[in-house]
């Protein structure tokens, strides 16, 4: 690997010195591979390319490389024997849906000379299907049942980049890291499961690089949506029968606030509209649930699902409430009266409000001054805001808020947790006590930064994007910029804007 992209392999900064002008990507596929060798090899050794990689196979190949993916020798795990592959397809999700699969792509791949692929959440192959030359030849390049194709496995593919990136994907020849596997094209799209959102599987059609065809992304993209068509018919029918069975439970709470749950936590009908989100965290067995405002909620196993029914509600004390994101001069707010504090005083706020169960001196002062804390400093820190804010707000042995606390960058871990997104206005405060240096408070703040911005590109809202990107700590991320100039409609002014910023 060359200096300029940091040296070590796996490590290093993919840059493209002395790009020449992009040009028209030949249509015939031999024409194309050539083009495509000649690019991928003067990325990897920092010479002058004869056009930039395409933005979806660059971000690809750095995550290959950051997985330490060798370029030239990289082969895939193999994971699981037939024996072990037969209970993993099984259990499946998309085992129901594999009929259908097969009746939309099988007779395309056999005309085509390609076959059809379905992979796991992680990549691994647990379907292969289609015409018997290609099945044969890619044994030898051990594309088969039971090998993991993800991208931190055996670098970039159409499997692996469409689970990396959560968008449907086409990879051909040289456009793979791995140089043994330019000899194929292939197309992949994920499918989403319609309970969580979350991605569960890839369809893929990969066949020798000769056969090449644009319109293999279209109909991947189309056998992946109708797979979540199908499983959401499913779900509706689950949804139904546990919604008819349960019903009964529902109405023993005697017109009281309550809701049947899906098994994985989604609400599928609730006494009383809009007092809960789309979908609750479900403690290990059951038990209580922080209900925010509206107390603590008590959930109990069902045959098939959960129900939700509220805890007796408890007296409630004084709220406080720390709205600290973007705060660089934080003020909480006592019952609704401002209190101003010190950096010191809002880090020791959030690290307890972090902690609920409590933290003894050791603890906070390992949170505030990492290994040089001192818990007689801190002792003299906690008197100084029991004062400022009445001793009843923190209790001692542990050290322990004793109010109800209403904090937004709690909020957002919430969110993240029930899989939603924070409300724009929330994402544009930026990041956590942005000048606070404490561990704990650091390791927090950038653990959320990190996880909304997963998050937002992910889930791909513009709202949540422009948003974020106009936080300050997103203010200069060109991949926020480039997801913006892909989805806002043309004619939207925002378009100008991010084009002003990008001169």
């Amino acid at each position: 690997m060359p200096e300029s992209q940091g040296g070590a392999r796996g490590t290093a900064r993919l840059t493209v010195p002395g790009t020449l002008p992009t040009r028209l990507v030949p249509s015939d596929p031999l024409e194309r591979a050539h083009l495509l060798e000649r690019i991928r090899d003067a990325v990897l050794s920092g010479t002058t390319v004869p056009a930039s990689p395409r933005d979806v196979v660059s971000a690809s190949w750095q995550r290959s490389l950051d997985a330490h993916i060798d370029p030239e020798r990289g082969r895939p795990q193999h994971v699981y024997e037939d024996d072990e592959l037969r209970d993993v397809r099984g259990g499946h999700l998309l085992a129901p849906v594999l009929p259908l699969l097969r009746r939309t792509l099988l007779d395309v791949a056999d005309d085509a000379v390609h076959m059809m692929i379905v992979t796991d959440v992680r990549g691994h192959i647990l379907w292969r299907e289609g015409n018997s030359t290609v099945l044969r030849r890619a044994e030898r390049f051990e594309l088969v049942e039971g090998t993991r194709w993800s991208e931190d496995s055996v670098g970039t593919n159409a499997m692996g980049t469409a689970l990396a990136s959560g968008n449907a994907v086409q990879i051909h020849s040289a456009e793979h890291l791995v140089k043994l596997y330019h000899s194929w094209t292939c197309a992949a799209a994920p499918i989403r499961d319609p309970d969580t959102g979350e991605v569960v599987a890839a369809i893929d059609l990969t066949g020798p690089l000769q056969t090449f065809h644009p319109s293999t992304l279209a109909l991947v993209k189309a056998a992946a949506e109708l797979a979540e068509v199908h499983l959401q018919a499913r779900l509706v029918e689950r949804d139904e029968r546990l919604r008819h069975r349960n019903q009964p439970h529902l109405e023993g709470l005697h017109g009281a606030p309550g809701a049947l749950l899906a098994p994985g936590g989604r609400v599928i009908t609730a006494q009383y509209a809009d007092w809960l989100p789309e979908r609750l965290p479900i403690p290990d067995g059951g038990g209580r649930i922080d209900l925010g405002e509206r107390g603590e909620g008590v959930i109990e196993p069902l045959a098939e699902g959960w129900l939700l029914r509220m805890a007796p509600r408890a007296a409630h004390g004084p709220t406080l409430s720390l709205p600290f994101l973007g705060a660089e001069r934080p003020v909480a707010r006592l019952d609704g009266k401002p209190v101003r504090l010190s950096l010191r005083h809002a880090e020791m706020l959030v690290v307890l409000a972090l902690h609920p169960d409590g933290l003894t001196a050791d603890g906070l002062a390992q949170a505030l001054y990492g290994d040089a804390g001192n818990p007689v400093t801190v002792r003299s820190e906690i008197h100084r805001l029991r004062n400022t804010l009445g001793t009843s707000i923190i209790s001692t042995q542990p050290y322990r808020l004793r109010a109800r606390v209403d904090a937004d960058f709690l909020d957002v871990r919430t969110a993240l947790r029930e899989r939603r997104l924070p409300p724009p206005a929330v994402l544009r405060r930026g990041a956590l006590l942005p000048t606070s240096d404490a561990p704990g408070v650091r390791e927090e703040r950038d653990h959320l930064d990190v996880a909304v911005r997963s998050a937002v590109l992910r889930r791909g809202d513009v709202e949540a994007l422009w948003a974020l990107a106009h936080a300050e700590a997103g203010g200069a991320d060109p991949e926020l910029a480039e997801r913006l100039r892909l989805l806002l409609p043309d004619g939207d002014p925002r378009r100008d804007e991010l084009g002003a910023a990008a001169h």
